[in-house]
């Protein structure tokens, strides 16, 4: 059985000695838009435009001037624009591969949204999905749910929320290609929709809470998913004027089984049981939402001295952020140009933005230079509290992760590399199981956000979770519960725009 971090993720540890083959099955092609049989969705209305802000005002602290006591359909429309729709799309083999705001691992979006609405102007009340392909709401209850929604998802003070944003992952939908490793990008990837989500709000200066933490059965019963196909990750209130002070214990009805049966995402579907072992055991919230110190001192590597990272007075951006947003890819087609000193630190800066929810104290960030103006080759790590980063060991560690992140060749050309670490011990003892949702989660969320930031500068970004662990945790000398989750490289690309 796998009930720690620790467990699952050694489990699915990727061993060059030990790889065996896989081959996808592609006559078994995946649904890649889920919909309901028999509902129209509302189609919310298109083309009008996002607040013409920049990223590096998002992330700064800043003030959240409204309680949203007045929530509109054409707000709501573009919350969802900036969060998840489709940005462009390639030929292949099958048909055409249409791309989203977010980044996914292969391409494969297992995330939906789902919205419950309490006075929204233009909309009734109710619970929506989020048709993404037709960027319309498909209602799947229609009724006040604002006493059961207070209640399983432990909002702060009962107070009710006018909108709730559930996030969840179709299991199938990542593990048609990673099988048991699938968990890891089910919350990576939910981790980038929570972040678009997240910088959405900002933008439009809401007051807002993010949680991992809900009554999961209640959750995924309110939703209507089959839990063997579909899981609820992530929950995202913003908050009217209301509170309530009698919480009613009200239950709601459970929805038909044609409901249930459209988190079915393929003819035939493998059933991976490590999977549900990880996710179950992670069903329980520890009561301890924060760790007596920091993770960066729980890896087992400690730089020499430490300097403060200054970031520019102004960052070099050429891309509002809605821009950003609409223009994010994987690029990768990195070139070996260096990188001006004003780039990185504009980055660094933006990992610094933390909300107070204790979620970010489960990772600790690392990274590797190799080509960056003004800044020695090596491995550093960051205290973004402090604001400074260290040098812990002077080298080439580029060349030699690109070799442990399954020989991807393009990796060595990239003038950074983002690294997310944890100890997985740790996050054992602290939350239990579900602290490894809240770690690999924050990493994607960060990981989401130097994609943001990457575009909105004209650099190149992609994202990788794929890498030989036990040889990650030898090159950057991490003791032996500690892990590397997440691995984001940043650099120039040969459609650099702007970059002096």
């Amino acid at each position: 059985m796998t009930k720690t971090s620790f467990q699952y993720h050694r489990h699915t540890s990727y061993d060059r000695h030990k790889m065996t083959g896989h081959y996808l099955d592609w006559q078994n092609q995946l649904v890649v838009y889920k919909d309901y049989p028999g509902i129209d969705p509302i189609l919310l209305p298109p083309d009008l435009d996002p607040p013409e802000v920049k990223i590096s005002y998002l992330l700064k602290e800043m003030e959240t001037s409204s309680m949203a006591y007045e929530m509109d359909v054409e707000k709501l429309s573009l919350i969802l624009r900036l969060t998840y729709s489709i940005t462009a799309k390639t030929p292949y083999s099958g048909g055409d591969l249409y791309y989203r705001s977010a980044a996914s691992a292969g391409a494969l979006y297992p995330t939906e949204i789902y919205v419950a609405t309490d006075g929204v102007n233009g909309l009734k009340d109710g619970l929506h999905h989020f048709t993404l392909h037709r960027h319309g709401l498909s209602t799947i209850r229609s009724q006040d749910l604002s006493h059961y929604i207070v209640r399983v998802t432990k909002t702060p003070d009962h107070r009710t929320p006018i909108l709730t944003f559930f996030l969840t992952a179709i299991l199938f939908r990542s593990a048609w290609k990673y099988r048991d490793r699938s968990y890891r990008y089910h919350l990576l990837d939910t981790g980038h929709v929570a972040e678009n989500l997240i910088l959405a709000m900002k933008a439009f200066q809401l007051r807002f809470n993010l949680s991992y933490d809900f009554d999961d059965g209640k959750v995924n019963h309110l939703l209507g998913l089959d839990e063997g196909k579909e899981i609820a990750l992530a929950v995202a209130h913003i908050f009217g004027a209301d509170v309530i002070s009698n919480l009613r214990e009200e239950d709601v009805d459970r929805l038909p089984e044609d409901i249930r049966n459209a988190s079915r995402v393929a003819e035939n579907e493998t059933d991976y049981p490590v999977i549900k072992e990880i996710h179950e055991a992670s069903s329980e919230i520890s009561s301890k939402r924060k760790s007596e110190s920091s993770m960066i001192h729980k890896l087992g590597v400690w730089p020499n001295s430490w300097e403060k990272t200054l970031p520019p007075d102004t960052w070099p951006e050429v891309l509002t952020y809605p821009d950003a947003v609409f223009n994010r890819r994987s690029r990768r087609n990195f070139v070996k140009q260096a990188m001006p000193r004003d780039y990185i630190m504009a980055l660094l800066d933006a990992l610094c933005f933390t909300e107070k929810t204790g979620y970010h104290q489960t990772i600790s960030i690392g990274f590797l230079v190799r080509q960056i103006e003004d800044l020695a080759s090596g491995f550093y790590l960051m205290d973004t509290e402090l604001k400074s980063m260290g040098l812990v060991a002077p080298g080439s560690f580029v060349e030699r992760m690109a070799h442990i992140c399954l020989d991807q060749a393009w990796l060595r050309n990239a003038a950074i590399h983002f690294l997310f670490l944890t100890n997985l011990d740790v996050i054992d003892g602290t939350w239990g199981a579900r602290g490894y949702r809240y770690a690999m989660m924050t990493a994607g969320r960060l990981g989401e956000r130097l994609y943001i930031t990457a575009t909105a500068m004209g650099l190149g970004c992609c994202g990788i979770g794929a890498f030989y662990d036990p040889e990650a945790v030898e090159l950057l000398g991490l003791n032996n519960t500690s892990r590397l989750l997440y691995l984001v490289a940043v650099g120039p690309v040969k459609t650099t725009i702007g970059l002096k």
